[in-house]
């Protein structure tokens, strides 16, 4: 009987007619009693096992046959168990069937428990001499042993847990003693003579007192599981079970450490107090007290609950909070008798106010609110935190604590709503809740960082719309009303992207009904228009999202919206952010989804519609309109996006073009069938699209490649027809080429061509005789199968024998192989090849085995040629170029001491390579026999071929990864032989176990990172197979090698070839892939053998001998412990690899050093997470002491130790200097630990014993050491804790009349007051009396020893800490006293500040040099402190500011920079302020009047920095104040100052030249504007005198424009600093005004058209920031009285790539307004042309000698040629159609025809000159000339156009067509605007 026939007849069986009922019970019983009896198969047993299962779950008549037959079920339940484990035990090491009696044993446990829960039988059944009986006590044995087997799984240890209380609870007797019995167990105290026997001699391993950890938790388990805790049924001595059970737990939770334990306990302790809250329904007042919120076990829970909150495991965690949750439920059940208000409570509160102190970057602080909310409300937490809605949201920039921050805020709007709701009598409850919850949202969308806005909206807002939709019409009224004033930025979204966010997050939740025009009331189309070309990123996707997303699939697109998607296409494609592109493609996808779904729709509408059945609500017009409108928009998208593909397009245009038309062809598949689809996009491609998509095979980025080959798979097969015999026959040829060319990524292009011509059955047919077997005559089904493994085969066979003969060639000459054909390519073919077929389902078996063991030998071979070269100690520079034969001489001795073998003429001696003019590789061995030092290497096609040594690293590395992931790839898709005979396996077990030997032998022997993380990879896959593999010594081989490998670093045998430098190279990969494949439901044995072993080896050793096995097992833990598949297995052993690391740091050998402090910095990553943030030591990569200690709790003793022996010697009184190296790592162990509010009083593991050694550290003779030990301190002291011991620390000072001192004691200490000082003026205690009054008694303090920052401190070092300190107080005490004196007046404060000044070398002159210890430091702190009391005296005395310590000009004029650089920091800080308005009053009274100080020092200064700051400073005043004063200042006049500034934006460094130009603008801009002025007075008043000064101010500049353009011009060349650009970005838009869009040209026209080029050229800066930049500039020009009507767009915020056309389109309009057409023209056809650029560079590329392996020049991969030629023809042909002009000079025409035509017919001639499948071949030579052929022809048309020889339409251009209503950015100007 099966089990699944049980399971579909037993509802049939429970409804049989009783008189049937005894008949059926006794046939059933019969049945089950042969199969008891027959079943004797060990590997049958679980069949029966599991229908004794199916019959227990409900179904009667089976359960009363179980019954019938309890004796003999019982029976069979012992002995299957008692044989599965003994037959498991002889199996050890066989994890496939190991795993499957493992299981048997499991669902044997849990059917015995099944059968004591069920069936009624068993409960009369106690006679102890009975068969039932001796089976129970037989069970209950084997229980107990598998609760005691560790080697067993967990979970069977488990439910051995559960069974044992079971049986234990169904045959003790009696029943009230049963609590007192586990109580016992669970204490280890049972009294062996008060138990019955049968007890003790079926659990006798249970009743001592060395019970295992495993056993004890699960029989924990088993207590709260199996026990009936409901009603208090236990009586007392359940409620005594209970607490003792509570506590073994928490001595369990100090003890173990292993993860899946840790898990099981913490679900066990959430059980618990499931238990307790069952219990405390009816409990006894004594249990309450013990476990409301103030008792001991509550405590000792929250302590849990604390310290685990963070833990890694989220499962973990997640019981965290299940626990806090149930300790809320338990202490409120404790008081209820007494009635108290839940919230008012003590407990409550504290807990509540305990939990808002915590730093925000704790998680579990999240998870405590949110039940903290569920209990008690949001009010009384408002009530303590008002502001914690705005608190939570600024943490939500912070990826990894944004869900745990949305959930918190969810439940408390939530909880918010439902108090406000039942509280309010009217609506105006909303008003408030809007205040608290949405107007902090709508601050964050406007102005929070970029990371925080994204998680605000993804997380939060949708959840807010969720709860209270009617919140949209109040965000929208807002953000409407301030959308025009906060346009934002190219790094802010302004109040649109807000807009636009909420809009997108409403409508895809259902809150917006798009498909009315319910939407379009909320914002208009030209603001959805403004949203997808501005600036920011995310504006731009926000707004496509509004478009392209909705809450119903079906809703139909409307016009509008196709509209717009048109326009965002156009723009968009040529995104540089992965993250952009991914999501505009994706959101493009959904609205394809919706076109094809929604079309269905339309479909059966249409065929169920009559001509006069009224419109449905779905679509306003008819459904085949809506159809053919949809397919007029999929054809126009899909003719865009091969627009995109043109010649030179960008990768990220490429890629998004390809990614959405491979989503195109996967949403709207060929139809079968009946199914009609609304467009195809095999229907708009034809040759020539075809084409482009073959090209873009040819990029070197490989996503292109993929997206386009699949895009071809996609096509039907008919597409793809090759008529051309010639050209197949060349296409696979240029395949086989690119498979050797010396560029890596041509490879790649080879193998997907190969792979597509196998595909669509493309090959030459002279391939044919590589097929020895006829094609496989088969069906229709398999055909194409079929096709395809024998065009793979024959692929293969091909490349295999080229191959063979490239090996041969390669080991008599690698130098040759590397030059001509690397062999690389050849294996990654192959490897493609096979990795597209299904290789388990193969046809030609015959033909594939001698083809896999032909691979195999080939591939050994080629490994065997290349190996020595990866094998040597120094495989990077093998070949350096030297061509003299000293050098070479040299060479040959370095080659004989590195080489491991030598046998290879490449290893002979050093070659001296020339060159050759032509090279035949038909010809190469007959030629080239053996090449020697004179000997000559050629090339293909007569190219040169200069060896370099990274020429031969690149062939052999490569050759070496291509090797390891072919063989990889075979075992890990190829059917494997188990015995040779085998019919369809293709690998061998002796084939694999040479694989296996060959990986071990690269990985352990390997120097080189890149061929060793390769063969890792290949390994991996190989291992991964064999823990699988059925075959056993297959599957013991993992074991065996790393054994062996174990056995080998052990011994450290001189003549072993494992490399121990480079972090012992490969030997830690071929580790890792050997342990990681362990099976990981197991015990994982290898892992703990392996990490044991290299512990020990690591630990500390007196033997010498141990030093290279030392670093070997250090490489390998830090291996082990980075590598994330171990997850938490690993965590056990991080204590033990912190102390061998700590230990190893000590040892006087480098290497061991070296390799512990790489193991330690992985430990700290491991332990505290990956930084994430900038300092060093935040909070988000910190953790509670006790948190720390409880999850390592072996480190504290070892730690507090370590510590301690560092401090006690740390200060030597002799003087002696001891490094003490540890110290350093114990430092930064320790400072990365902080004391929790929530720890324990009295906890085992306090922090507080480390206070005392970390503070004697700091008095350590090292700097380094008493710093760290200083920032150290500072985490340990609890903040309420800081002012006692910075007075503590102070007191230990010494004073001024004590005689001996260390200043290395005085320096640790101050450094300790002024960290811990720092933290408690940045803590939250700011603003309170509190932090006031307690700095105020730390100042007083530091008055005492004030003689620390005079000249009576003869230590700089000292004394600038101690300014520093003082400085630090000066910044906090800053608010008022009681009687509104400031504090630091009221003690007196300043004056000493004042006489430290007046008594400083900054008065008195300085009398040291440089060479003076600490002189750089003590300035830099006096500086900041003078600043500050002169801000302070300032402030004090408003405008009357004389009582000065020291002046600002004295410190300008001070000798040292670092003085002047501080002080000029200071003060171009307020003026910055002052210029930009932020500041809130303005310009200080002391620096009125201050320009001709800045004049002085500008000429006077040499050093740069501080005149880049001078410079800076100037630029921020206002040039009429301080421009008049050059001639009296600095004897030059405004003229003459002008010139000298250009002079130094000419001559200077780039940042000094940057600042120079931008002064030099500034004063050009200051006299434009002057003459500007003056010209209106002129104009309004008609008075000459204004007229003679405008032109005299005028002239005064415009003989200088002409060096400013240059300047200007020379600043925006690509190789520059991006500063220097960004500099030019800011010029041109402030003096755009001026030079760029004036109606009254001041420049010439070339100098004008100059600085518009320059424009374009930064607008196409492959940098983002630059462009962004540029942008303001055309925005700017866009945005003037004489310019705003050219285009739609005047006054938004616009991309870079939109802003490149309306650029073009305001230059255009300029033109016309100028009546400058004529002579701009030409200058404009001249850029459509390329004048500039000298086509004999493609000429000489064409016949170029050098071939580098990698490209040396700088590449712009964002720039497109012909998008800027697009808009320009676009721009020019627009304006030569309605404007009426003077034609240009035939001279100049004739110029530019001629210079057109000579190109086309020079590149025609270059065309010709390429070989065939030249775009595959010679890719960007042909992608070169096929620009400028564009460009050439679209200069033509237009020239044609001006003759009159073309019509009125618009010229047509070859690879871009210009969309005619995609495009309408130039509005038509109006009479008067002309």
């Amino acid at each position: 009987m099966e089990c699944h026939r049980s399971i579909m007849l037993n509802s049939s069986l429970n409804d049989l007619p009783e008189f049937f009922l005894t008949e059926a019970t006794q046939s059933f019983t019969s049945r089950l009693q042969e199969e008891l009896n027959t079943t004797t198969d060990l590997y049958s047993y679980r069949k029966v096992i599991d229908n004794i299962s199916s019959c227990m779950e409900n179904f009667d008549l089976g359960r009363s046959g179980v019954n019938n037959l309890l004796e003999n079920v019982l029976h069979y339940l012992q002995k299957s168990l008692i044989e599965i484990s003994e037959e498991n035990r002889k199996l050890a090491g066989n994890h496939i069937v190991q795993t499957q009696l493992m299981n048997d044993l499991l669902v044997g446990i849990r059917v015995s428990v099944m059968l004591v829960q069920k069936v009624q039988g068993f409960q009369r059944l106690h006679l102890k001499s009975s068969p039932t009986w001796q089976s129970m006590c037989g069970l209950l044995s084997i229980f107990t042993k598998f609760l005691s087997d560790d080697d067993l799984l967990q979970t069977i240890q488990s439910t051995s847990g559960l069974a044992v209380i079971l049986f234990i609870k169904a045959m003790f007797h009696p029943p009230e003693k049963i609590a007192d019995l586990i109580s016992s167990l669970l204490l280890r105290s049972v009294d062996h003579t008060s138990i019955p026997e049968w007890l003790l001699n079926c659990c006798r391993s249970l009743c001592g007192a060395d019970v295992s950890q495993s056993a004890l938790l699960f029989l924990c388990q088993g207590t709260l599981t199996m026990l009936d805790w409901q009603d208090g049924r236990m009586g007392p001595s359940g409620e005594a079970l209970l607490l003792d059970t509570v506590r073994v737990l928490f001595t369990l939770s100090s003890q173990i450490k292993e993860s899946t334990l840790e898990m099981f306990l913490s679900r066990i302790l959430a059980s618990w107090t499931n238990s307790a809250i069952q219990v405390l329904e009816s409990s006894s007042p004594s249990l309450k007290d013990r476990l409301n919120g103030n008792s001991d076990v509550v405590r000792r829970l929250l302590e849990y609950v604390y310290t685990h909150w963070e833990h890694p495991l989220d499962a973990l965690r997640h019981q965290t909070k299940t626990i806090f949750r149930n300790i809320l439920q338990m202490h409120q059940l404790a008081l209820q008798e007494s009635g108290s208000d839940l919230a008012a409570d003590g407990f409550i509160f504290q807990l509540t106010e305990s939990l808002l102190r915590l730093e925000w970057h704790s998680k579990g602080k999240y998870t405590c609110l949110g039940c903290l909310v569920d209990y008690i409300g949001i009010e009384h937490i408002l009530a303590l935190a008002k502001t914690i809605p705005s608190q939570i949201l600024e943490v939500m920039g912070d990826q990894s604590l944004v869900p745990y921050a949305s959930d918190l805020l969810e439940t408390m709007f939530k909880s918010h709503k439902s108090c406000l709701k039942s509280q309010a009598v009217d609506s105006t409850w909303i008003d408030k809740w809007h205040e608290t919850w949405v107007s902090p949202l709508l601050f964050i969308l406007c102005e929070g960082n970029l990371d925080q806005k994204s998680y605000v909206i993804d997380y939060y807002l949708s959840k807010l719309l969720n709860c209270n939709p009617e919140s949209l019409s109040y965000m929208v009224k807002i953000l409407q009303t301030s959308a025009d004033a906060k346009t934002g930025s190219y790094d802010s979204r302004g109040a649109l992207g807000a807009l636009m966010a909420c809009l997108r997050t409403a409508r895809a939740h259902g809150h917006l009904q798009s498909a009315t025009d319910a939407w379009r009331d909320l914002v208009s189309s030209a603001r959805i228009k403004q949203g997808l070309i501005h600036q920011h990123c995310q504006v731009r996707i926000d707004t496509l999202g509004l478009l392209c997303e909705s809450n119903r699939s079906t809703e139909i697109v409307s016009t509008e919206e196709m509209e717009c998607i048109q326009f965002f296409i156009t723009y968009n494609l040529n995104s540089q952010s992965p993250g952009v592109r991914q999501q505009i493609c994706s959101l493009l996808k959904k609205l394809f989804c919706r076109i094809q779904e929604s079309s269905q729709v339309l479909y059966k509408l249409e065929q169920s519609k009559s001509k006069h059945e009224p419109e449905n609500e779905l679509t306003r017009q008819h459904p085949s309109v809506s159809l053919q409108q949809y397919k007029n928009f999929m054809s126009s998208i899909c003719n865009s996006l091969f627009e995109a593909l043109f010649p030179g397009s960008s990768y990220p245009t490429r890629f998004s073009a390809l990614t959405i038309l491979g989503s195109i062809a996967e949403v709207f598949p060929v139809p079968e069938g009946r199914v009609q689809t609304v467009y195809q996009l095999s229907h708009d491609i034809d040759v020539g699209r075809f084409q482009t998509l073959m090209e873009c095979l040819t990029g070197t980025f490989e996503e292109v490649k993929i997206l386009a080959f699949d895009l071809l798979m996609k096509l039907p097969k008919t597409f793809v027809q090759f008529q051309d015999s010639e050209k197949l026959q060349g296409l696979f040829q240029a395949a086989l080429e690119l498979s050797t060319s010396t560029k890596p990524y041509d490879c790649v292009t080879a193998s997907y061509l190969l792979n597509f011509l196998i595909w669509q059955n493309a090959l030459p047919s002279s391939l044919s005789a590589y097929l020895k077997t006829q094609r496989v005559a088969c069906g229709d089904g398999d055909k194409s199968a079929a096709l395809v493994e024998s065009n793979t085969l024959i692929v293969i066979k091909c490349l295999l024998e080229n191959l063979e003969e490239e090996v041969s060639r390669a080991e008599n000459s690698l130098l040759q192989a590397a030059a001509s054909f690397p062999m690389y390519g050849r294996v990654h073919c192959i490897t493609g090849a096979l990795r597209k077929l299904a290789l388990n389902s193969l046809q030609l078996v015959n033909e594939w085995r001698p083809v896999v063991e032909k691979l195999l030998v080939t591939s050994y071979r080629l490994s065997a040629v290349v190996s020595p070269v990866i094998q040597s100690s120094s495989p990077e520079g093998l070949i350096p170029m030297d061509t003299d034969a000293e050098s070479a001489s040299r060479l040959q001795t370095i080659l004989n001491e590195i080489q491991p073998r030598d046998t290879n003429d490449y290893f002979n001696r050093a070659k001296i390579l020339k060159e050759c003019d032509s090279f035949d590789l038909e010809d190469l061995s007959a030629s080239v026999p053996n090449i020697d030092t004179s000997a000559e290497i050629k090339g293909k096609e007569g190219k040169t071929c200069d060896v370099t040594a990274q020429m031969v690293l690149v062939c052999c590395w490569r050759s070496m990864k291509e090797v390891a992931l072919l063989l990889g790839s075979l075992c890990q898709l190829l059917p494997m032989r188990s015995v040779p005979e085998s019919p369809d396996g293709l690998l061998t077990v002796e084939q694999v176990k040479e694989i296996g030997d060959y990986f071990k032998q690269h990985l352990l022997q390997s120097r080189h990172r890149g061929a060793f993380e390769l063969a890792y990879t290949g390994f991996v896959k190989l291992t991964e197979i064999l823990n699988r593999c059925p075959d056993l010594s297959l599957q013991k081989l993992p074991e065996e090698w790393l054994w062996n490998v174990l056995e080998e670093i052990r011994c450290s045998d001189p003549s072993s070839k494992l490399c121990a430098t480079r972090r012992s190279a490969g030997i830690p990969f071929y580790i890792q892939a050997l342990l990681a494949s362990e099976p990981k439901k197991g015990k994982m044995d290898l892992l703990k053998i392996t990490m044991k072993e290299l512990i020990s080896l690591a630990g500390p050793t007196d033997d010498s001998q141990s030093t290279v096995p030392k670093v070997h097992a250090l490489n390998i833990l830090r291996a082990l412990f980075r590598d994330t598949r171990l997850g938490e297995i690993i965590t056990p052993y991080i204590a033990d690899g912190a102390k061998a690391a700590i230990l190893g740091f000590t040892s006087p050998v480098w290497a061991v050093r070296n390799s512990s402090t790489l193991l330690f910095s992985t430990l700290i990553t491991r332990i505290f997470g990956v930084k994430r943030g900038k300092d060093e030591l935040s909070k988000k990569n910190r953790m509670t002491g006790s948190e720390f200690f409880s999850r390592f709790p072996e480190l504290y003793p070892f730690l507090l130790k370590q510590l301690e022996t560092v401090a006690n010697t740390v200060d030597s009184d002799t003087g002696e200097l001891n490094h003490h190296p540890s110290m350093f790592l114990l430092l930064l162990v320790l400072g990365r630990l902080y004391p929790s509010p929530m720890d324990g009083a009295c906890s085992a593991l306090s922090m507080a014993p480390f206070i005392p050694f970390i503070m004697r550290c700091g008095c350590s003779p090292v700097y380094r050491s008493r710093e760290m030990a200083a920032r150290a301190l500072v985490p340990f002291v609890m903040m309420d804790e800081i002012p006692d011991t910075i007075r503590t620390l102070l007191a230990k000072l010494p004073d001024c009349t004590d005689q001996c001192f260390r200043q290395n004691h005085i320096h640790g200490t101050l450094l300790q007051v002024f960290h811990l000082l720092q933290a408690f003026s940045d803590s939250k205690y700011r603003m309170n009396t509190y932090f006031q009054q307690e700095l105020a008694d730390v100042a007083v303090c530091t008055k005492a020893k004030i003689w620390l920052a005079k000249r009576q401190n003869p230590c700089l070092v000292t004394r600038a800490v101690y300014i520093d300190i003082l400085f630090l107080l000066t910044c906090c005490l800053d608010k008022p006293s009681k009687d509104n004196r400031p504090v630091l007046e009221h003690l007196g404060f300043w004056e000493e500040v004042r006489r430290i000044i007046l008594g400083s070398e900054l008065i008195t002159g300085f009398s040291y040099t440089f060479t003076v210890p600490g002189l750089p430091q003590y300035l830099q702190s006096l500086t900041k402190l003078a600043i500050a009391a002169v801000w302070a005296v300032a402030a004090q005395a408003g405008e009357q500011a004389r009582d000065v310590p020291i002046s600002f000009s004295r410190l300008l004029e001070s000798s040292f920079p670092e003085v002047r650089l501080l002080t000029l920091e200071a003060l171009l800080e307020r003026f910055s302020a002052a210029a930009s308005g932020l500041g809130e009053k303005g310009l200080p009274p002391l620096l009125w009047n201050t320009g001709g100080t800045f004049l002085m020092l500008a000429v006077k200064e040499s050093h740069p920095e501080c005149l880049c700051k001078i410079l800076k400073i100037l630029h921020c005043m206002d040039p009429s104040e301080w421009l008049p004063q050059t001639e009296r200042c600095v004897h030059l006049t405004p003229k003459e100052f002008l010139i000298w500034t250009m002079d130094i934006a000419s001559n200077e460094r780039s940042e000094i030249q940057s600042e120079a130009l931008r002064l030099a603008s500034k004063v050009i801009a200051h006299h434009m504007q002057t003459c500007e002025e003056i010209l209106f007075h002129y104009r309004l008043l008609q008075d000459t005198e204004y007229s003679s000064l405008c032109y005299t101010t005028r002239d005064l500049v415009a003989p200088n424009l002409k060096q400013w353009v240059q300047l200007v011009l020379s600043s925006c060349e690509d190789h520059l600093p991006t500063k220097s650009r960004l500099a030019a970005a800011e010029v041109l838009t402030s003096t755009a005004p001026f030079f760029l869009t004036n109606p009254h040209p001041i420049l010439g026209l070339q100098d004008t058209l100059a600085l518009w080029k320059c424009v374009l050229t930064l607008l196409q800066s492959e940098e983002q920031v630059i462009r962004d930049a540029a942008t303001e500039t055309v925005m700017t020009a866009m945005s003037q009285e004489n310019t705003c009507q050219s285009t739609e767009f005047a006054f938004c915020r616009v991309d870079a790539s939109i802003a490149l056309d309306l650029a073009l389109a305001v230059l255009c309009d300029l033109l016309q307004q100028w009546d400058q057409l004529a002579p701009g023209l030409p200058v404009l056809l001249g850029w459509l042309l390329g004048e500039g650029d000298d086509l004999t560079v493609c000429v000489e590329s064409m016949h170029q000698v050098e071939d580098y392996l990698f490209e040396k020049t700088e590449v712009n991969f964002w720039a497109e040629t012909l998008i800027f030629m697009k808009y320009l023809y676009k721009h020019l042909f627009r304006l030569l159609s309605k404007s009426s002009w003077r034609p240009l000079s035939p001279e100049r025409l004739c110029h530019l025809q001629r210079t057109a035509s000579e190109q086309c017919h020079l590149l025609s001639q270059l065309f010709r000159e390429l070989p065939p499948a030249a775009e595959f071949l010679k890719t960007v030579e042909f992608t070169r000339l096929r620009i400028r052929e564009e460009r050439a022809l679209a200069c033509l048309r237009l020239l044609a156009f001006l003759e009159g020889k073309e019509g009125e339409d618009t010229p047509v251009l070859r690879a871009l067509d210009s969309p005619a209503a995609g495009n309408q950015l130039t509005l038509p100007r109006t009479e008067t605007a002309c």
